[in-house]
């Protein structure tokens, strides 16, 4: 089971691999763009939310930080002791009962078990605002072993997608990290339906 508990025994085992250290260089210039400083952002699955930080050390006022494993909120909050208490979320995705302007994905898609991908759009089109836009990485590979990480495909996840949002594009990620290049999409899914 995927559950909270699994998650919180990763980050207590430090069996973090995912965790780059920093902001991802992708997500690092989408938010580097982005002038609206007002946004209502969510970074679900956010682990220890280095693209979190990076927003709002930025500036951006409504970051929202997501995950199921406390250790990772308590990792955050002691390195951002200034962000807001009250957009730290320690707990399920799907529970969540909010709406976004934005929400950004970097590695959280890939932790949920596949047969729930369907669960996951349907989510994000209930927490997406209907201005608003999920973006973010998603990975362009399969794995050996079995996850998480899951990996998929961009063809397969466009037709995901597009049974809920109108506008789903995904193209190659050609700043990604060395380890990941090649190995990654970005996805803008906007106009959910």
């Amino acid at each position: 089971m995927l559950d909270a508990q699994y998650w919180e025994n990763r980050y207590q085992e430090n069996q973090t691999g995912w965790d780059i250290g920093n902001v991802s260089t992708p997500i690092k210039n989408y938010l580097d763009a982005l002038e609206n400083k007002d946004v209502k952002i969510l970074f679900p699955g956010a682990g220890r939310a280095h693209e979190a930080e990076y927003a709002h050390r930025l500036g951006f006022k409504n970051v929202y930080v997501l995950d199921f494993a406390q250790s990772a909120i308590e990792a955050f909050k002691e390195r951002v002791p200034d962000f807001p208490e009250k957009h730290l979320i320690t707990g399920d995705f799907f529970a969540v009962n909010q709406q976004f302007d934005l929400i950004i994905e970097q590695t959280f898609f890939c932790a949920i078990d596949p047969t729930w991908r369907p669960k996951y759009v349907a989510k994000m089109k209930e927490l997406i605002k209907p201005e608003g836009k999920l973006v973010g990485l998603f990975f362009d590979t399969e794995f050996e072993k079995q996850g998480p990480p899951f990996g998929g495909c961009s063809d397969d996840y466009h037709q995901l997608f597009s049974t809920a949002f109108q506008q789903v594009e995904f193209k190659k990620a050609n700043d990604s990290i060395t380890p990941r290049l090649g190995k990654e999409v970005w996805a803008e899914i906007s106009n959910p339906i």
